[in-house]
Parts: structure tokens; C-alpha cells; sequence
């Protein structure tokens, strides 16, 4: 589905290619990383949803598993990615006891995860197969697990500046939140709610604040489709 040999080549300067992208917001990953992962458990506080076990799909290095780990009632991480090399990278960060990282093609989904995840993946899976990816992850979960789709937002100007000083997203094609519901929604899942975050450059950042007031409006830098599996 994604090009692996691609990604292995950025395994340990990861956060360094990222870094670079993403300098003119004035943050760096781990504000991203935690905004989304703070606004996926208000979201999941009000379903009245603790999932134990957790999917990142395309996961990478690891970069939003610790963040995942904090969720409340998850007991266990499990990643999957197409760069073994970045695999590796993500293998020695974590615990074992609490982590597990395979190859896409190793695993086999087989309905037992209460959650996934995906970060940024999609724009790097070719538009043919991205049905082919949701249904990986629909077959992974169980039925009444839900799946938190996270992408960048081809509508807001800044993501795509940003996606153009990346080094790892030259090949990209974004897909419109639009393009996303479609997607899931053809792949068996039922879409409950869509939101848009990052709205505000470090610059601005006393406008924060309302953000949470204007998170449906599609204009900020990343939105979150949230679905479930029936």
C-alpha cells in the first residue's frame, strides 16, 4: 500500500524531516501529537468508551503511541507499518510488555481491537488502495470498535506549505475529509462525528482558545473522522 523502502530511508531522522515541515507553525510534533490524542479521549469520554487494546495503524516510529498508552483503560498498543526499519526504531523505544510493532503484511485482523488510530497515512496510500486499508482496519477491529481517522487538510493553505517542506511528502495526495467519510462509510463503517483542529500558528496562540468553539468548521490544519464498526 505505501512504498516501504521510502519510509525505512527516514527511520532514524524521522523527527528531524518532520521538524523541518513543520517549523513555521513554531511547534513541534509533540504539541500535534497530544492536541489530537487529548481531543480523541473528550470524544471518547463522551461515547462512554475505554478501549483496552489499540491499533495504530501505520504507526511508524512510534511517534503518537505513548500519547495513545495515556488514553484512559488502554492496557495495550499495537503498531503496524510497512517500513521495517522504522519498526526497529519504534521496537527499541517501547515496552514490550505493553507494545507490540509488526510488518502490515505479518498481521492478520482478526476482530479483536477495541480502537484504531491513523495518523497522516492515508495522503501516502494510493488513491486505489486506500479502500483496500480500510478494510484492513475494519477486519482488525471488533464489532462496536472504533476507528479515529486522522489526516491533513488539503482546504487549509498552511497544511499544504507545510506538507510541501517535507521530504517524506512529495509523493502525497490529500484527501478531503469529504473524501474520507466516503471512504469509511463505503468500507462498512458508521461515521459519528467529524472535527478540524490546529487552526492557530504558535504566533496566535491566545486564539486557541476558541478552537474547540469553531471545530466544525473545515479550515483547520488536520481533521478527525470518527467512526465505529456496527
Amino acid at each position: 500500500m505505501i512504498d516501504n523502502a521510502e519510509f525505512d530511508q527516514y527511520a532514524e531522522d524521522y523527527d528531524a524531516a518532520l521538524a523541518q515541515g513543520l517549523s513555521v507553525s513554531g511547534e513541534d510534533k509533540s504539541y500535534f501529537a497530544q492536541g489530537r490524542i487529548t481531543w480523541l479521549a473528550d470524544c471518547l469520554q463522551r461515547l462512554g468508551e475505554q478501549p483496552k487494546s489499540v491499533m495504530d495503524f501505520g504507526c511508524g516510529t512510534g511517534s503518537s503511541v505513548s500519547f495513545l498508552l495515556d488514553l484512559t483503560g488502554v492496557e495495550s498498543v499495537f503498531g503496524v507499518d510497512v517500513s521495517a526499519k522504522s519498526l526497529e526504531v519504534a521496537k527499541r523505544t517501547y515496552d514490550p510488555d505493553c507494545t507490540q510493532f509488526l510488518p502490515l503484511s505479518q498481521y492478520q485482523p482478526g476482530e479483536q481491537i477495541d480502537l484504531a488510530f491513523c495518523n497522516g497515512v492515508f495522503h501516502h496510500i494510493a488513491t486505489g488502495e486506500r479502500a483496500t486499508a480500510v478494510n484492513y482496519v475494519h477486519r482488525s477491529l471488533r464489532p462496536g470498535g472504533l476507528f479515529a481517522l486522522w489526516e491533513n487538510n488539503p482546504w487549509n493553505p498552511g497544511t499544504r506549505y507545510v506538507m510541501s517542506r517535507c521530504p517524506f511528502d512529495h509523493d502525497a495526495a490529500t484527501l478531503s475529509f469529504l473524501e474520507a467519510r466516503r471512504l469509511l462509510r463505503a468500507g462498512g463503517f458508521e461515521v459519528l462525528r467529524t472535527d478540524f483542529l490546529f487552526i492557530f500558528p504558535r504566533v496566535l496562540r491566545w486564539l486557541r482558545g476558541i478552537e474547540p468553539i469553531v471545530s466544525k468548521l473545515p479550515i483547520g490544519a488536520q481533521y478527525q473522522v470518527l467512526c465505529r464498526k456496527p
